[in-house]
């Protein structure tokens, strides 16, 4: 039997974005101002500040990402309190913490959460007739890893 996990009609969402895209994300949740503003909105610090100040909405905001921020989302996507994030990521330019990013990437995918890194496929999330509606999200089963891993170090 799979496990499902209803997100509600309000989801939380984690906004990120790297130094060189920070007017990309600014310009898209402007532009996405109404419908964010039903939903429960979190970001790392920089980010966050910046777009609270710039949309006034409220946004829980961690860390800078280099400094723990991309860490802090990543252990609320881990306990299944992060629906989706956009995460407007610098493809051109290496991080210094590369591997916090890299991280952040796999738990999205690793728990089955929703994921733009672009901004045409955060249109296509955000307009989706699941953005303001329930839905059953089948969550991954991870059994047989533990198990491999438990006889693995016998």
């Amino acid at each position: 039997m799979a496990n499902i996990r209803t997100l509600s009609r309000k989801k939380h969402i984690a906004l990120v974005a790297h130094d060189y895209r920070k007017a990309d994300l600014l310009d898209w949740v402007s532009a996405n101002k109404d419908i964010l503003a039903q939903h429960t909105l979190y970001a790392t610090g920089t980010t966050g500040k910046m777009i609270e100040e710039a949309l006034h909405l409220p946004i829980t905001k961690f860390l800078s990402g280099p400094l723990g921020g991309d860490q802090q989302i990543g252990s609320l996507i881990a306990t299944g309190q992060i629906d989706m994030i956009i995460f407007y990521w610098d493809p051109m330019n290496a991080q210094p913490h590369d591997t916090d990013v890299k991280a952040l990437l796999r738990l999205s995918v690793t728990w089955n959460i929703l994921l733009a890194c672009d901004r045409t496929t955060a249109d296509f999330i955000i307009t989706s007739p699941y953005m303001n509606s329930e839905y059953q999200r089948i969550m991954p089963d991870y059994t047989d890893y533990l198990s491999r891993d438990i006889h693995e170090n016998e």
